[in-house]
Order: structure tokens, then sequence, then C-alpha cells
């Protein structure tokens, strides 16, 4: 009989992550901050002495998710700070590559974040119009990368990803830090947003 391949990773906390079947008490912020400050946005293909990362791209979008929605209550700005929190362990794709992997990996996120958002005190799946205003600050966050640190041009950028409202964005500009201030940054947000929550 052959054995089954390994479809579990050990987190540095500990925890046994099965990527199969994740459960919510196998999820740790400590996990998810440490692994998303060090997984690159765009490939890694960014201009700046630090790789730009999912955690500092997630601090993004839930800063222009409450400028979007400045009375959202804060487990909506949760679910902003974590829309990609699956990355930690299954890395960050560009659209292109999750096109030619297909509808796996769609199942393989939406898995872990139903574990994630139980984790920490949100549903399983998030309203649709929030999850429409989360991709909207998302959208607004990729024009600024892709702008500011990414090599487009704004007529590029404004082709794939619309054209923010400059005020939105005015006093805003990309982030790129050391991954451990990156990561203390992400889990104090994140233990902030819970503090208001309870």
């Amino acid at each position: 009989m052959p054995q089954q391949p390994r479809a579990w990773q050990r987190m540095l906390s500990g925890r046994r992550l099965d990527l199969l079947d994740p459960t919510p008490v196998d999820i740790e912020i400590e996990d998810i901050a440490h692994g998303l400050a060090f997984v690159a946005r765009w490939n890694g293909q960014t201009h700046g002495d630090y790789a730009y990362s999912v955690a500092e791209h997630s601090l993004l979008v839930e800063e222009l998710f409450g400028r979007l929605n400045p009375k959202a209550p804060a487990k909506w700005q949760l679910a902003a700070l974590l829309h990609d929190a699956p990355e930690y362990v299954i890395g960050d794709m560009i659209s292109p590559v999750k096109a030619a992997v297909g509808p796996g990996y769609t199942a393989l996120d939406d898995r872990l974040t139903a574990a994630i958002h139980l984790r920490f005190g949100l549903p399983a799946q998030i309203p649709a119009t929030v999850k429409r205003q989360i991709k909207k600050a998302d959208k607004v966050s990729a024009w600024m990368e892709a702008v500011q640190i990414a090599g487009f041009s704004e007529t590029e950028a404004t082709k794939f990803f619309g054209k923010p409202d400059t005020a939105l964005i005015r006093d805003l500009g990309i982030v790129l830090r050391p991954p451990i201030e990156t990561r203390n940054a992400f889990t104090k947000r994140h233990e902030d947003l819970l503090k208001v929550m309870s």
C-alpha cells in the first residue's frame, strides 16, 4: 500500500497544521505574522532593499479598508487584515499562476480562510458585501504597489487595477522594512483589533 504524501506543516509555534483539513485550534497569529512577513509580494520583483511582504500589504489593505468604510466594525477591519492570511503557508501566487493551478488552489485557500476566521471570532465566510469592500481596498493597494515599487506606469496599473481616488491615498506610501518589524506591526494591529472586538 503506497504511503499518503504528507499534507501538514509543522509551524514555529509547535502546531501541526493539516492543509487538507485545517482546524482553528492549529492556527496561531504568531505563525501567520511570521510567515506573511517573509512572503514577498509580486514574486519579489520589486524595488527596494527589502521585499515587500504580504504582511505589509495586509496592513495597508486594512488601513485602506478603514478609510473606505470608516464606520465598519472592528471585526471587518480584522477580516481585512487577515484577507491574505492563508498565504502564510501556501505562499503568494500571482494571479496568472493561480489561474494555471486551477480550482484546487481556491479550495485550499477557502479551507484555510475558514479556519483562520473561526480561530479569531469571525464567521467562516464573511458577507459578500464586506468581501467586495475588502477587494476594493486590495485593488487600491495593488495599484499603489504596482506604481511605487513594481515598475508599472500609472496607465498600466490603472488598466489592471483601476485608478484609485487620489484623496484616499494622498498621505499613504508603500513601506519597506525588515521582516521582524513588519511581523511585529502585524501582530500588534491584530492584538489592537481583538481588544476592540472584545
